[in-house]
Order: C-alpha cells, then sequence, then structure tokens
C-alpha cells in the first residue's frame, strides 16, 4: 500500500498524510451488496441522546460482507477490490462459477483476476478459507470464527493478522495481533493472509472537517469542564485535573476492564501484558 503527503496549498492539506488508494481497482460498487445505512446521531429510540460526540457525517451505504465464507468447494474470481467507508481494511467483489457475487474482506496481496475458494481441503492459499485443523502451523490469518459456522469475528481490521501457533486434539492456540495467547476451536474457520490496508495507522487526517464527515464531533476535554459536569473540572487556571477518569468517576488508566470470571477466561493462555491466566 502507498501512502500520499500532500502539498501545503491550504491548512488543511499542510499535515495530512492520505491514502494513495493504489490497490483500489473501481469507484462504483456492486448495487446488489449494498443496504441502506440511517444514521442515529447518537439518540436512542426515544430521540434522547444517548452517546455524545456523534452526529453529521456524509451519507454512506452498508456493504454487505461474506464473513461466513459458506460458499464451499467452490472457486470465485476476484471482480474488483474497492474502498469500504464502513471499515478500515479494502474489500474485494468476488463472483463464483454460478454467477453470485459477494464482498470478502481483502488480504494484502490478491489482485483482480485471482481465485479464492473455502472448504475443508482447499489449498492454504492467500484468500482461502479453511478449518484451521488444515492449516499449516506459522501461518498468518484473519477473519477468524470464534463458534463454528458462526462467521468470521476475530482480526478483520486494516493491517492485523493472528498467528496460527499451535494445535490441540479440540483446540487451536492463536497468537492475537495484541500479543494475547488465546484458544479457538480448531473446526473454525479462518481466511489466510494478513488483511490489506497496513498502513491505515499512518494517516492523518489534516483537519477536523475529515471528521466531521466521518460523523464524529469535537470532543471536550473533562478538564476544560465544570466540576459538576465532570470529575477533573474545575480548578483555579490551568488545572491539572487529578488522577484520568471517566465522566463516572472510573479509573481511565490501569484499572482493569474485562469482566471478572468470564466464560471464555480458561481459554486465554497469556495476556497481552505478558501474564499467563492458564496452567
Amino acid at each position: 500500500m502507498a501512502l500520499r503527503k500532500y502539498k501545503p496549498i491550504t491548512a488543511g492539506t499542510r499535515w495530512r498524510i492520505g491514502n494513495a488508494y493504489a490497490e483500489i481497482t473501481t469507484n462504483k460498487p456492486e448495487k446488489s451488496l449494498l443496504e441502506p445505512q440511517k444514521k442515529t446521531a447518537g439518540r436512542n429510540f426515544q430521540g434522547r441522546r444517548a452517546m455524545r460526540y456523534m452526529g453529521g457525517g456524509h451519507r454512506q451505504h452498508y456493504r454487505l460482507i461474506d464473513f461466513k465464507r459458506d460458499k464451499k468447494d467452490m472457486e470465485a474470481k476476484v471482480v474488483s477490490v474497492e474502498y469500504d467507508p464502513n471499515r478500515t481494511a479494502f474489500i474485494a467483489l468476488v463472483q463464483y462459477t454460478d454467477g453470485e457475487k459477494r464482498y470478502i474482506i481483502c488480504p494484502n496481496g490478491l489482485q483482480v483476476g485471482a481465485t479464492v475458494s473455502s472448504g475443508d481441503n482447499v489449498v492454504p492459499e492467500i484468500g482461502n478459507a479453511l478449518p484451521m485443523k488444515s492449516i499449516p502451523l506459522g501461518t498468518m490469518i484473519h477473519n477468524i470464527e470464534m463458534q463454528p459456522g458462526q462467521g468470521g469475528k476475530l482480526v478483520r481490521s486494516a493491517g492485523t493478522s493472528a498467528q496460527l501457533a499451535n494445535k490441540e486434539t479440540d483446540y487451536a492456540v492463536l497468537k492475537m495481533p495484541s500479543g494475547e495467547l488465546r484458544k479457538v476451536l480448531i473446526n473454525c474457520f479462518a481466511t489466510i493472509g494478513v488483511v490489506s490496508n497496513s498502513d491505515h495507522n499512518l494517516e492523518t487526517a489534516g483537519k477536523a472537517g475529515r471528521n466531521r464527515w466521518k460523523g464524529v464531533r469535537p470532543r471536550v476535554r473533562g478538564v476544560a469542564m465544570n466540576p459538576v459536569d465532570h470529575p477533573m473540572g474545575g480548578g483555579e487556571g490551568r488545572a491539572s485535573g487529578g488522577h484520568p477518569r471517566s465522566r463516572n468517576g472510573k479509573y481511565a488508566k490501569g484499572e482493569k476492564t474485562r469482566t471478572r470470571g468470564k466464560g471464555s477466561d480458561k481459554l486465554i493462555i497469556q495476556r497481552r501484558d505478558g501474564k499467563k491466566l492458564t496452567k
């Protein structure tokens, strides 16, 4: 992937580093795979604001993505690689031999004209989906199921991948992008390769208006509020605000937020901080 650094002809382009979209082959999505998407602006069913700092944004359609890859043992040809406004990764439009078209998450290196397939006995090549019991150790994978037939839930954002570290009788051991080691049922499907758009984290918006186009409104700092509005508010002059905490008083740094006694704790071998949870 390539980045584009803009010339500072305006204040908004002075610091902007954008995506060159070199991999994108078309700007017209497949109409049969689009769904309307209504924006809520953070309001609930009563019309009251349930989430702050949301509103506006460009009109978008949702692209129906095939996370399940349940059309097995049938080859599909990559028709195009497209931008998806609803996710950080690029998506690929594939057409099966029976004429059906579907969107999949596009991995790095998947080009127009290539063929992909899914099934228990397919070759572990880029873009193919197969159960982890059939994937060689050390392979980089993405779009990983947590329950067989559920559809991919893990490792779907731009530039991410998990590594198949080990196999047991019922479980596969994965090294997640965070560094966590965890078990996933070995019959769960995963897709071979690293998710596309790996330089997404290096992009710079350049101006606040680009966030407004995404539906994000300006966020007010807690230290800039009054004491009645935030625990970090108030004080004479530019007070630091004390220990960083949320509007409800919950500490923002250092406190564990994972639910204690969660059922999937037994599947985590090593946390992202290096601490082991299971013996």
